[in-house]
């Protein structure tokens, strides 16, 4: 990654422009072409530097819920339980962790009481019990990369 890459990722996190030519906006005030940063942004992505660019939606502000679980999965069916939970439509993402509860995932539906049904419906498919952990407070990181 290099000094223009992180120029870009640290503008995109301000927002992106709403208007007819969103990327163009960006690019002329990073310096560069629109084709430019098109193809900066899909090499970002192509090579695991970023591995999302898209809208961040507030579900919750939207009538849907999110919650973090996570399960104790043994290691002999780990990957057979990763399967499972990532079939689920509501999961988002699931992350693999070095602790005793060593899969993490972030379930979001459409409305808070699906959020309950859809950790029974996996409860019931893996044959563990998911730990619900709901959000008390939000906080936003923000990263910036030097430049």
């Amino acid at each position: 990654m290099d000094e223009i890459d992180k120029q870009i990722i640290n503008a995109l996190q301000d927002g992106f422009p709403i208007c007819d030519a969103p990327y163009r906006q960006v690019a002329a005030l990073l310096g560069l072409t629109e084709q430019e940063l098109i193809a900066r942004l899909k090499a970002l992505l192509d090579n695991g530097a970023l591995t999302r660019f898209g809208p961040l939606y507030n579900a919750e502000q939207m009538g849907g819920a999110l919650t973090l679980a996570a399960v104790k999965a043994p290691q002999q069916r780990y990957d057979e339980i990763a399967e499972i939970i990532n079939a689920f439509p509501e999961v988002a993402h699931n992350y693999a962790r070095s602790y005793e509860l060593n899969m993490w995932f972030v379930i979001a539906t459409e409305t808070p009481g699906q959020i309950r049904q859809t950790i029974s419906a996996i409860e019931q498919k893996t044959g563990l019990t998911v730990y619900n952990m709901p959000k008390k407070r939000e906080y936003f990181v923000n990263l910036k990369l030097e430049a």
